[in-house]
């Protein structure tokens, strides 16, 4: 009822995402190019652990990198950098490789997002070495820095199949700096047309991971880079402003609360006894669809900091989300847009990993997802919570409406909720102007 239009809009869009080749516009339809080409993403795995010294192989204890803390640079000595300093491709390359492609394909043949998310999360630290230069630091001295994600602040998905057997072409380059952190805008493009967009957080720090680093500060270089670095300011200023609200106390508007009340008539009545509740037609409880799994990460999913990898994370909870939603409609389900991958602690490596993917959230034929990552330390198997992932999936057919039977699942409900109203406002936005893609930077 309140969010019939959008919906009716976006299932217009749906057909035209088949038909048409859509892009994601910025700036009039322009997007940052350079020319830049880094290889292949394991060129691009090797060239980190080259820039910053690390050895091959894995190791109880990692070399110590004690003695890069002196030549860490002040902020003043860091000089302006452009977007195009950092702008670089990188490519999977599915159609020469079998044994690659193996490892990218679901068994119907659809590509593994969340194989991509880890992918780009890796080229957005190789960006941010592209993006650091300290002009003083000696030659043939590794990079005195250690580049952790601080979150994803959205990935959008357009296309619903991708083709498992063509190359796929990830690019991006910084859009945006603090004192110590950096936004990385990052594309995944198939025979040139733009199929998904991430715009990922990094943290710099220090050689020991102890402290904050500096970050060179960024400069638009021309009016393309101008535009995209307001863009990036505002997301900024978005970001900001939710970090004063959390969303796990965010208090429910009158609005919310009127729908909060209607779920409760529908479910209990009120005139019934307060201790029973009855399942409306065609419908669901939240308490029922709840999925988890247990992963054991090992040293090959670390980073160079000698903890589990985000990109892993990403990719395990994508997954778990995938197999639910899937199980819920009864098909299989494309995903379209994940929102708020916040990391509030990093994972060491010797740790396992719980992961629940709940349906918190239907409308129509797409279901909305909350799946929380925790962790267990591996020597004491205390239990803290990592992160929480917000994912939209779209099925074939209407579903089930998911319908809460707590308060507590009632605000999980509002959440989710407002995370598919975000989806649906960024369709609208990235969808205006559609039209043919460029070849880009390949």
């Amino acid at each position: 009822m309140h969010l019939g239009s959008r919906a009716v809009a976006v299932r217009r869009l749906c057909p035209q995402l088949e038909v048409l080749r859509q892009r994601f516009v910025e700036c009039a339809g322009n997007q940052l190019e350079s020319g830049h080409c880094s290889g292949t993403m394991a060129d691009v795995a090797k060239k980190i652990r080259e820039h910053v010294g690390v050895e091959g192989g894995y190791h109880a204890i990692p070399k110590s990198r004690d003695g890069l803390l002196k030549f860490q640079p002040k902020r003043n000595e860091l000089p302006n950098r452009s977007m195009k300093d950092s702008h670089t491709t990188a490519n999977v390359l599915l159609e020469s490789d079998a044994l690659m492609r193996e490892r990218f394909v679901y068994g119907l043949g659809l590509l593994r997002m969340g194989r991509i998310m880890e992918e780009l999360d890796l080229l957005a630290v190789w960006i941010c070495h592209r993006h650091i230069f300290p002009p003083l630091l000696p030659k043939g001295v590794p990079l005195p820095y250690t580049f952790v994600t601080l979150l994803v602040d959205h990935a959008h998905f357009l296309v619903e199949k991708f083709k498992p057997d063509v190359d796929v072409s990830l690019s991006g380059h910084v859009s945006w700096t603090g004192n110590s952190s950096m936004e990385i805008t990052a594309y995944v493009r198939q025979s040139g047309l733009v199929l998904a967009k991430a715009i990922f957080m990094i943290a710099a720090r220090n050689a020991t991971n102890s402290r904050p680093a500096p970050v060179n500060p960024l400069v638009p270089a021309d009016e393309l880079e101008d535009c995209i670095y307001k863009e990036a300011l505002e997301r900024h200023k978005r970001r900001t402003e939710k970090l004063a609200r959390l969303e796990s106390k965010r208090q429910p508007t009158m609005e919310e609360e009127q729908i909060m009340y209607e779920v409760f008539t529908r479910t209990k009545g009120i005139e019934g006894p307060s201790d029973t509740a009855t399942l409306p037609a065609d419908c669901r409880w939240m308490s029922e669809w709840q999925r988890s799994t247990l992963l054991h990460p090992f040293p090959q999913n670390r980073n160079e900091a000698n903890t589990i990898f985000g990109g892993f994370i990403i990719r395990g909870a994508i997954e778990t989300s995938y197999i639910t939603a899937c199980l819920y409609c009864g098909d299989y389900s494309v995903i379209r847009f994940i929102s708020d991958i916040t990391f509030t602690h990093q994972i060491p490596v010797h740790s396992y990993m719980k992961l629940r993917a709940y349906v918190v959230y239907t409308h129509d034929n797409y279901i909305q997802l909350m799946t929380v990552v925790i962790a267990i330390n591996g020597n004491n198997f205390t239990e803290f919570h990592c992160n929480t992932l917000h994912l939209t999936y779209i099925c074939k057919h209407k579903v089930p409406e998911i319908l809460p039977r707590s308060y507590h699942e009632a605000l999980w409900y509002l959440s989710g909720r407002r995370h598919f109203q975000r989806f649906l406002t960024s369709i609208n936005r990235d969808m205006e102007g559609s039209g043919s893609s460029s070849a880009g930077d390949d």
